[in-house]
């Protein structure tokens, strides 16, 4: 921001300047509009001269402090407004105000300050992690490599039993290193998001089979209507969100539960819901299962790493669609998507 030539005023001094302002101007304007209707229009004899002047001093007296008070008010307003785009993430904010009020030109500069920095930092922490990540990746594929050859061998039962939870951490591991990269490329907008037009129905019937081991071992059953739906979009992509919401709803339903899913297309939009019989969700906490790393089970104790609902709403959002989570009224959860039709 340009260094300020103009004086500046302390904001007490500045609303008592306004108020007193406000009670001259009123005054003055009130006597002259009531001697000009006097000396042109009969005023009634029965009402004094001071409670006309009161009348029109009140009257006009607040008129002018109304038009003050939104000169002195919009930079706060639009500084409220750039701080609630900053908590959902935007860093870009830079504000320029002409107003007068010291307290205002300091606040939109240390706002400036503030999400420069945060920008700085924000930029840093996702380069690092990217960085990395992809350092990790090339070691965590020669461990699983080598574990898979360990298998091929003759070895104990106490031996594969190692071998087995070996290999089912680095692939925990690699997924997980997987899904930050990105996550990553989708913050900072580094895939390009090639589109193509395919089956959506399809395409989640893919991503349910993919999952057949764990659903076939809690013995969990489905009810599936699901329109034939043709759909534009990032077909990789959008595997990622199918797979990771039918393993979340997977994770969470009991043995022998039912999962119900709903894909249907509404005028310019097509909607997708699923449903599961799982404990559902906190309301306290219901908000926030769409941020990075968080677990709604706080010891960590349920399979998973906090990123495959925030990588779901990443990729929703960046094809202008929505994500909610509910309750349902008779218990469990329900997620619905919905996506604009191109």
């Amino acid at each position: 921001m340009k260094k300020r030539k103009e004086k500046e005023f302390k904001i007490r001094t500045y609303l008592t300047g306004i108020i007193w302002l406000a009670l001259a101007c009123s005054m003055i304007i009130s006597a002259l509009l009531f001697a000009f209707l006097k000396h042109f229009l009969e005023m009634p004899e029965n009402i004094p001269a001071i409670v006309w002047l009161l009348i029109f001093n009140t009257m006009i007296a607040g008129l002018i402090t109304a038009l003050l008070n939104r000169k002195v008010l919009e930079p706060i307003t639009k500084l409220s407004e750039a701080m609630k785009d900053v908590s959902q993430g935007d860093f870009d904010k830079q504000l320029e105000t002409s107003s007068r009020i010291a307290e205002v030109a300091q606040s939109y500069n240390s706002f400036n300050v503030m999400t420069k920095e945060l920008r700085a930092t924000h930029i840093l922490q996702m380069d690092f992690v990217s960085n990395v990540s992809h350092e990790f990746k090339t070691p965590i594929n020669a461990i699983e490599g080598y574990t898979m050859l360990l298998q091929g061998e003759e070895l104990s039962n106490e031996q594969n039993e190692y071998v087995e939870k070996i290999l089912f951490n680095t692939q925990r591991l690699s997924c997980l290193v997987g899904n930050i990269l990105l996550l990553s490329k989708l913050e900072n907008q580094n895939i390009p998001m090639k589109k193509t037009k395919y089956r959506l129905d399809e395409q989640i019937r893919q991503a349910l089979l993919s999952l057949e081991s764990k659903w076939t071992q809690k013995e969990i059953g489905f009810q599936v209507e699901m329109e034939a739906v043709k759909y534009v979009g990032n077909e990789g992509l959008f595997m990622h969100v199918w797979i990771n919401l039918l393993d979340n709803a997977i994770k969470f339903s009991p043995n022998q539960g039912i999962i119900t899913m709903f894909l249907k297309q509404e005028n310019d939009q097509v909607k997708f819901i699923l449903e599961d019989e799982g404990p559902g969700i906190d309301e306290e906490i219901k908000n926030r299962i769409f941020d990075k790393f968080y677990q709604a089970d706080g010891s960590h104790k349920a399979e998973g790493n906090g990123l495959g609902l925030a990588l779901v709403k990443r990729i929703i959002d960046s094809a202008g669609g929505t994500i909610e989570a509910q309750n349902r009224e008779y218990g469990g959860c329900r997620f619905v998507v919905q996506l604009p039709l191109q």
